[in-house]
């Protein structure tokens, strides 16, 4: 039987190395993103031999990720489902990428069916094209930046900090009370909204890091996100009030910048996925993927 606890802060220390181990570009197999959505979808973990597990209550029900880590991954498949067993179900895997559905095919032969994913699509881009956005195909946002030039000819980009934290949950509350008022729903505290918060106020513990843009004195951007590999930094959200033209290329370039200058190995920004949002899914594809990571949902047969 496996025990199974929610995730903490302290648990990052043991976690990142076998998570580091996997080398998955893929967003779910970023320690910062299985702690901050562990309201949202609840989440629990553990650690069998070098590998990760991670349960989930999700929109299939109860499901696992793939055990992320090193060593044999068969005795890893099989003390998952042993435990869906013991629970009366079959073993559901999510957020299988490519290559560890092969892993998967290679360990266990037979065993799993796989149903391709594409809400759970993950959207790379080379860093260099977002921080430089060069070409005719990028033309369009270099002109939103300088729609926000004009307008804002004293914007100031500065580092999230302890000092401007609150200033960050603010525009986050009000983001979600705009987008609210306009869905035609209530003003409350979204699951979205937590992980934000949690996020702002625990970015050491997590290893994020951020930016702010100032328009005009005031905030009216922010992004955040870690290094989910050496090679690949991870956005975990991106916010700004959608009426002001540029703010929101804006802060996607200026987070670029930042990323390549702090870490000049990282090649690749992963941005996640849309969810199956026809309006996400248009302004992920509008800056041109380069990569689209796959994801499959597998199945115990």
């Amino acid at each position: 039987m496996i025990t199974f606890t929610s995730p903490q802060f302290e648990d990052r220390q043991w976690a990142q190395p076998l998570l580091d181990a996997e080398g998955s570009l893929a967003c779910e197999y970023s320690f910062a993103n299985i702690y901050l959505w562990s309201r949202a979808w609840p989440q629990k973990i553990a650690r069998h031999g070098d590998r990760l597990l991670v349960c989930i209550q999700g929109s299939l029900g109860p499901s696992c990720l793939y055990p992320a880590g090193s060593g044999p991954l068969a005795p890893a498949v099989d003390a998952l489902a042993a435990d869906a067993a013991s629970q009366g179900r079959s073993l559901t895997l999510v957020c299988v990428t490519q290559e560890q559905r092969a892993a998967l095919e290679a360990a266990c032969p037979g065993r799993f069916t796989f149903e391709e994913d594409r809400n759970g699509f993950d959207y790379l881009y080379e860093i260099d094209r977002l921080a430089d956005l060069p070409g005719k195909k990028l033309h369009a946002k270099r002109n939103h930046i300088r729609r926000f030039d004009e307008q804002f000819p004293d914007w100031l980009a500065e580092d999230i900090t302890p000092a401007n934290v609150p200033e960050c949950v603010e525009l986050e509350r009000q983001w979600t009370a705009i987008r609210q008022e306009e869905e035609g729903g209530e003003e409350t505290v979204s699951e979205e909204t937590v992980a934000v918060i949690e996020a702002l106020y625990h970015m050491d513990k997590l290893g994020l890091e951020g930016l702010l843009i100032r328009a005009d004195g005031s905030p009216v951007a922010f992004s955040l996100g870690g290094l989910i590999t050496p090679e690949c930094f991870d956005v975990n959200f991106e916010k700004s009030f959608g009426d002001i033209q540029g703010a929101y290329p804006a802060i996607n370039r200026e987070m670029a910048r930042l990323v390549r200058e702090r870490h000049p190995q990282v090649k690749w920004l992963n941005r996640e996925d849309d969810l199956g949002l026809e309006g996400l899914r248009r302004a992920k594809l509008s800056y041109q993927p380069d990569v689209l990571v796959a994801k499959y949902t597998a199945r115990a047969v």
